[in-house]
């Protein structure tokens, strides 16, 4: 494969000569895509110069359906701007070139990615600024103007009051589409959301889609250097990405603070301070109920993906293993109904 690659680049490179690939190592987890770290060294301008990349590239199978030319289009739009992302490089939509699309973006060098790191005692003074700054971005997020951007190009932007809608109509399909068995407190969920609609947004902003700790690129300095894994981003209601990141399911620390790194009341003052905007409960509410159906969706598509023998990768049944159940009794609880 490194050979494969090193000979994509020199076709993307025109005045690179005697490329070279080493060190390709794939970056365990991406349940959504295959990520492969590599670095490459060319000579250039009579000089020789060295890189470090990140690939990004489609599985056969996977957690989630998702576009990456949106995914490509989102990091792209946040290049130069107030919240941190990787450098893009390439989108290549023919296969052929590694037996699967893909694209290439800059390695941001060191940082860490890993859920448990940031909560060890050797990172208790930089936890706070981490966590501070992980809302003021994704205030930042929000006040995008993707008005103009290239971002109208690849999704559409709802109205206010049809945000809900679309996106419950989307995850409840891919449940329909994925369940291997009955999943009757899911369609109780969705049945709860569709009888009680939330309050349109104020605004129709940029939505991350999966904004939680994992998907942050952090410093021992306290800062975020890189937001990753836009595969679901889209526009629409912005408390979406803060009640996602509320969910269960990423309290690291199981004490009960989000992403395990902060309480739930600081994240959205911290959120409102920086925006502007005040947070609907509510609405909070409303998408909290829909983020537990929205990520039952998830791992029944990788339930099914793996069941079909679409793909051999453990994460997807270990993870649907292990979060179903969870997922149901957290659903429950944010439905009243757990006890």
């Amino acid at each position: 494969m490194e050979e494969r690659i090193a000979a994509y680049l020199a076709s993307r490179m025109a005045s690179a000569e005697e490329v070279r690939v080493s060190h390709l190592y794939r970056i365990p987890g991406g349940a959504s895509r295959e990520t492969w770290m590599f670095k490459a060294t060319w000579r250039e301008g009579g000089e020789r110069r060295a890189h470090e990349f990140i690939l990004r590239r489609d599985p056969p199978a996977s957690l989630l359906e998702s576009n990456r030319e949106v995914e490509f289009a989102y990091y792209s739009a946040f290049a130069d701007s107030k919240v941190p992302v990787p450098g893009m490089r390439w989108i290549e939509h023919d296969a052929s070139h590694l037996d699967g699309t893909f694209f290439i973006m800059d390695r941001i060098a060191e940082i860490e990615s890993n859920t448990r790191r940031i909560q060890e005692p050797a990172w208790d003074e930089a936890r706070p600024k981490i966590a501070r700054h992980m809302y003021e971005i994704l205030a930042e997020i929000h006040a995008f103007e993707w008005r103009g951007s290239g971002l109208e190009a690849v999704s559409e932007a709802p109205a206010p009051d049809a945000c809900w809608k679309r996106e419950l109509d989307l995850w409840e399909a891919v449940i329909d589409a994925n369940e291997l068995s009955p999943q009757p407190i899911a369609r109780a969920g969705i049945r709860w959301l569709r009888r009680n609609p939330p309050p349109p947004p104020a605004r129709v902003t940029v939505v991350h889609g999966d904004y939680r700790v994992g998907n942050i690129l952090y410093h021992r300095e306290g800062r975020i250097r890189a937001v990753v894994d836009w595969e679901m981003a889209h526009l629409g209601d912005p408390i979406e990405d803060l009640a996602w990141g509320f969910m269960k399911d990423w309290e690291w620390a199981r004490d009960g603070r989000k992403g395990g790194i902060i309480d739930e009341a600081e994240a959205i003052a911290v959120y409102e301070e920086a925006s502007g905007h005040r947070v609907d409960r509510d609405a909070l509410h409303w998408w909290s109920v829909f983020s537990n159906v929205k990520a039952q969706g998830i791992w029944l598509t990788g339930t099914k993906s793996f069941q079909e023998g679409r793909t051999d990768e453990l994460i997807l049944p270990m993870v649907s293993y292990t979060l179903i159940n969870a997922e149901d009794e957290a659903l429950l609880e944010s439905l009243g109904r757990a006890g």
